[in-house]
């Protein structure tokens, strides 16, 4: 069901607006998503300027056009070297607990659940996920050719909607960009499930929705 990325079948990488995303069809997913207010601007700042500083250390200029793209092409373990530091960092960031944290509300952090599995079974296969009190982890397996930005697109607009009639507001809920990483072994798949599930260890039960696929 949660079938793995293969570096030896076809896939593409998009260029986003802050962040490389690669795609290939049917295959599992990590994926982040947090509230506009969930980073102020400052630590946002320090965390692209660490990266770029990163970056430049590996010959890659993050003002040129096509910056992704040599990230894209770095040697496997540089490139998995660059994903586990900065985003553990980000990670890290997001469970400081930044922001209004307005999905600790039940109500708030049921109307995101509900559209992450709205169409479970039909555009994907849903694995665990979590609704953290500014930000939600999931894993999730696409079906057919269902397109992970769209996706991701989908969820927030559907789940903002929602969430800014409860909440008496207009205008942006959720950042724009999704951070995603392409699931590559089963060893990777448990690490992150276990991840998911003891990431809100710290919260009172009332403060998140945790979904568990066993």
């Amino acid at each position: 069901m949660f079938n793995l990325f293969n570096p030896n079948s076809d896939f593409q990488i998009i260029s986003g607006s802050n962040l490389p995303h690669w795609f290939q069809p049917k295959v599992t997913y990590f994926i982040t998503f947090r509230t506009a207010d969930s980073l102020p601007s400052h630590v946002a700042q320090r965390w692209y300027a660490d990266r770029s500083t990163w970056l430049a250390r590996h010959d890659i200029d993050t003002s040129t056009p096509d910056w992704k793209d040599k990230l894209a092409r770095l040697p496997e373990k540089i490139h998995k070297q660059f994903h586990e530091t900065f985003s553990q960092q980000y990670m890290e960031y997001l469970d400081k607990g930044l922001g209004a944290c307005v999905l600790r509300r039940p109500e708030l952090s049921k109307i995101v659940a509900d559209a992450l599995l709205y169409f479970n079974g039909d555009r994907y296969h849903i694995g665990d996920f979590v609704v953290m009190p500014n930000h939600v982890h999931l894993l999730v397996c696409l079906l057919r050719d269902t397109d992970i930005l769209k996706q991701c697109r989908s969820w927030k607009k559907f789940s903002a909607g929602r969430i800014n009639k409860v909440l008496g507001k207009t205008g942006r809920f959720w950042q724009e960009e999704s951070f995603d990483h392409l699931v590559r072994s089963p060893e990777q798949f448990c690490a992150i499930q276990q991840y998911i599930r003891k990431n809100p260890s710290h919260l009172r039960s009332s403060d998140y929705f945790l979904y568990q696929i066993y």
